[in-house]
């Protein structure tokens, strides 16, 4: 049977008053708050404020961060803050926060060295409200991944050229700091490089890697796990991770090398174990062994160990010239002593989740970079940087459940774009959300917890 009953016709007047979108914004602000990174910025920045400015260059750009966590892609889209002032306060202006940018911009690595200080204080002030949620919690190591993508550019910009993926535009290396597979997790740098820049650089890995762990608190940078995939897997770059003034550990992609091949081939067919799925279960098809003694690894760090993976092919795949007898192999090497062959494999294995956290920072301002200067497109990177750890350190400090893992998409969707109305009454002012709204109530308890903390 149809349904035959008329839809009413809609009429549209934009005569509102008292009305916000974005109404979830509030999230973002109030982890602002909690955390200090509104303060923090506002005195590391205060060289760069001119006499008798109204607009302080750390709340810019902190309001620059939310509205790119709100899903804006260029320095315009601050628009969406600055109609709402009850929710975000006194939002500067295009041509304010144009000559800002340019500013900071020339400044170059001075300006960086500021905005990172904060960001650092930021995460330490997030984590220690994060308790068991946050990384390196109970002892356990801080797990850092680096990896690099590629991000198009449609027109001329400085140092854009073309990639190794037969594309045009930057090939920028980031790490993140995972929270774990119930978790998302959080940059700790990004840095922008030139299109043609190579996969395995080492002297990028390595300074990439500083800049993460400038950013971690100081108790924790001798309990840091680097993984990398094979780019990474460099004599320079182990060397360095391997020294014994860092005290890192690592777990790094390695090439499939000739002698390589001819040490899996010399392997006993009873060496292979079976390997783990992710959910640490044996999967079948797949097994794991160490090649460490069938190698000579006197040019590479002492203590490294070689662990390969070998596995069926899923149907359909295209078999490689490094797949030998019909199965896939993988390598990575490792400082670790001590542990399943299995388990380490997982856990080098799990580094795919850092493709998840590239992919949320492309939906977070990093899919282009909208303007012209080198180095304005890297101040760009912090401010992505800036607005995904807010996302993060927001689920982390109050969300439940699985919201705790929601990458950006649907947070904008359930959580940030809810509308509202401002009532005042009794010298407050009450945001009132719609009681049909499927998300009120997880935003309104999220709300609370935040406002429960006090400023950073």
């Amino acid at each position: 049977m149809h349904n035959t009953a008329r839809r009413a016709k809609i009429t549209v007047s934009a005569d509102g008053t008292g009305l916000v979108s974005q109404a979830g914004m509030l999230l973002l602000a109030e982890t602002a708050r909690v955390t200090g990174l509104g303060e923090g910025l506002s005195g590391a920045l205060a060289r760069w404020r001119p006499p008798r400015a109204v607009h302080d260059p750390g709340k810019i750009l902190t309001d620059l961060a939310m509205a790119i966590a709100l899903g804006g892609d260029c320095l315009a889209d601050v628009a969406v803050l600055r109609d709402q002032p009850e929710l975000a306060g006194l939002v500067a202006s295009d041509p304010v926060i144009s000559r800002l940018i340019t500013t900071l911009a020339a400044e170059g690595p001075r300006a960086l060295r500021a905005i990172r200080k904060a960001r650092a204080a930021a995460r330490e002030r997030a984590w220690a409200l994060g308790g068991e949620r946050a990384p390196g919690a109970g002892g356990a190591l801080v797990t850092v991944d680096l990896d690099a993508t590629v991000v198009l550019a449609h027109s001329e910009k400085e140092n854009a050229a073309p990639t190794w993926k037969k594309t045009y535009g930057f090939h920028p290396l980031a790490a993140f700091a995972d929270h774990g597979a119930d978790a998302g997790g959080e940059p700790l740098a990004i840095l922008l490089r030139a299109g043609n820049a190579g996969s395995n650089t080492a002297a990028e890995h390595i300074e990439v890697t500083r800049l993460a762990l400038t950013q971690l608190p100081r108790k924790l940078r001798r309990r840091v796990l680097i993984r990398t995939d094979s780019g990474g897997g460099t004599h320079e770059f182990l060397t360095w991770l391997a020294s014994p003034s860092r005290r890192l550990h690592y777990s790094v992609g390695m090439t499939i090398t000739e002698d390589m091949q001819q040490a899996i081939l010399a392997l006993p067919g009873r060496i292979w174990e079976p390997a783990c799925d992710a959910g640490g279960q044996v999967r079948p098809g797949a097994w794991v062994a160490e090649i460490t003694g069938l190698l000579d690894l006197s040019g590479w760090p002492a203590g490294m160990r070689v662990i390969v993976r070998r596995e069926r092919p899923h149907p359909g795949a295209q078999l490689r010239f490094t797949d030998i007898n019909g199965h896939r192999f993988t390598a990575f090497a490792t400082d670790a002593r001590r542990g399943q062959l299995a388990n380490l494999e997982l856990r080098h294995r799990r580094r795919a989740r850092c493709e998840d956290r590239i992919r949320a920072a492309k939906d977070t301002g990093l899919r282009n970079l909208p303007l012209h200067g080198f180095d304005q497109n890297q101040l760009w990177c912090e401010l992505v940087a800036m607005a995904s750890e807010l996302t993060a350190w927001m689920q982390m400090l109050a969300l439940d459940g699985p919201a705790h893992a929601w990458e950006p998409k649907r947070l904008r969707l359930r959580l940030f774009s809810a509308a509202g109305r401002l009532v005042r009454g009794g010298r407050r002012l009450r945001l009132r959300l719609a009681a049909t709204w499927p998300w009120a109530s997880m935003l309104t308890t999220a709300i609370t917890r935040l406002q429960a903390y006090a400023p950073g």
